[in-house]
């Protein structure tokens, strides 16, 4: 559907706005903005540069990027460094995969509907869960829209969530919220855990659904358990926001008798790839299937009797009536999902198993050797997966602009989400971290 670019002359452009009504491209801006955001003129702009000299200019600027294989990078806050292994790239180059696009016409992307249908169906084992969905945009959406979604099922328009649930998907909520009349209150947390006394304090009949992250934002453990009742007592829906790899060793969503669980799904074999895309993980009771944004695949039976796939739902507004859809989702994440099964596939019970176990081994070990050096000590004392806060002499921004000059990315300094925490570095450990590589950070941070 491409055509070739063919810009307007000025003589177009006189056309246009005496179409339009307007004697000048101003005055056509007049109607629709308030005259003070409007700039007489331009900022002084550098003169136009030929192909060959903007190929030079931008390979330049590339070169100024850190490629993860040059660094040791101890970052987390939400998307982390893990092992992803070769034969995922190699699976995802192949053309059927790469160039397939959202499956419209249902009947003939047999192949995109079944690689669909898989990721739900391991990412329903995974949490335990009896329904998931065919992906979200990533993370901080399918929190949102698991907020909506409750909001839709239950009839009310208020929303509980933790404090300590990552900033950017409560930035993610508001931004959504704002034009629904939906209110969005924050439990406080305590020692870098939800306050359960100001939970009940908030919680009422009046509240759609209650957040928790767990493992959250700062890497520690929730008792959801301890959130469940009350929150189905009260008539709202439980919503976990989780990371996929913690279920290797630790409760699923569905033990908990969460009603929909969210997480980000860039650890399930997505590189960081500075910032994206990634993929949004949702999965659901049953209860709710039809309730759920975007899109699912199902699997059928032809006329013959042989094994096909469907779009068993697709409730988005492309497809049917905007005030009858559950979100405005344009489409699913369909390379990252099969990106996530083939990872999923590869490691197995056992595989997810071994990498949590590392993640935790290997960060507690960090933990130890870093709080034994002067001046560091652990921030919150509660169980921690793979993420940890140190609280240190220093500023925080100091020791990251230090080990980064090193080669080393030491961790997230949580002044740039919480003021006031500037001396207190968040720092990750995946299993591709070595001991070799966490004696190194130890030492460089002992010479500081």
């Amino acid at each position: 559907m491409g055509s070739n670019y063919l810009p307007s002359t000025e003589s177009d452009q006189r056309k246009m706005l005496k179409r339009i009504g307007v004697e000048s491209f101003r005055e056509l801006l007049e109607r629709s903005m308030p005259a003070s955001l409007i700039k007489e003129n331009l900022p002084d702009l550098p003169p136009a540069l030929s192909e060959m000299e903007v190929s030079s200019l931008l390979t330049g600027l590339s070169r100024k990027n850190l490629n993860l294989g040059e660094v040791t990078s101890f970052l987390g806050g939400g998307v982390y460094d893990h092992f992803i292994p070769a034969v995922i790239d190699q699976l995802l180059l192949r053309s059927e995969f790469y160039t397939a696009y959202t499956p419209y016409q249902a009947e003939a992307s047999q192949g995109t509907l079944q690689s669909i249908y898989e990721f739900q169906s391991l990412i329903c084992e995974l949490t335990g869960m009896e329904v998931a969905n065919a992906s979200m945009y990533d993370g901080a959406t399918a929190a949102a829209e698991a907020a909506l979604l409750a909001c839709s099922q239950t009839g009310k328009k208020q929303v509980l969530v933790g404090s300590n649930v990552h900033p950017d998907y409560l930035q993610v909520m508001r931004t959504y919220f704002s034009g629904l009349e939906v209110e969005l209150s924050e439990i406080a947390f305590q020692e870098g855990l939800v306050d359960f006394a100001d939970f009940e304090d908030k919680i009422s009949d009046k509240i759609a659904a209650v957040i928790i992250q767990s493992p959250n934002f700062f890497g520690l453990l929730e008792d959801i358990s301890l959130f469940e009742p009350e929150v189905h007592r009260s008539g709202a829906l439980l919503v976990q926001v989780f990371d996929p790899i913690s279920l290797g060793i630790l409760k699923t969503p569905g033990e908990y008798n969460v009603d929909i669980a969210v997480a980000e799904g860039q650890p399930l074999g997505l590189p960081l790839s500075y910032g994206g895309p990634y993929l949004g993980l949702m999965a659901t009771k049953s209860s709710l299937v039809r309730r759920l944004p975007g899109r699912l695949s199902g699997a059928t039976v032809d006329h013959r009797g042989r094994r096909g796939f469907v779009l068993t739902l697709q409730t988005r507004e492309q497809h049917i009536r905007r005030e009858k859809a559950t979100s405005n989702i344009c489409t699913n994440q369909a390379l990252c999902a099969l990106a996530a099964a083939i990872y999923l596939s590869l490691m197995g019970k056992e595989g997810i198993r071994e990498v949590a176990e590392l993640c935790l081994e290997k960060s507690r070990y960090a933990q130890e050797q870093i709080c034994k050096l002067d001046g560091f000590m652990l921030k919150f004392s509660s169980p921690f997966f793979k993420e940890f806060v140190i609280e240190t002499r220093l500023k925080a921004e100091v020791i990251v602009e230090s080990l980064g000059k090193q080669g080393i990315l030491p961790g997230v300094d949580l002044d740039r989400y919480f003021p006031g925490m500037d001396r207190c570095l968040m720092i990750a450990v995946t299993e591709k971290r070595t001991k070799e590589e966490i004696d190194t950070l130890v030492e460089v941070l002992s010479k500081l």
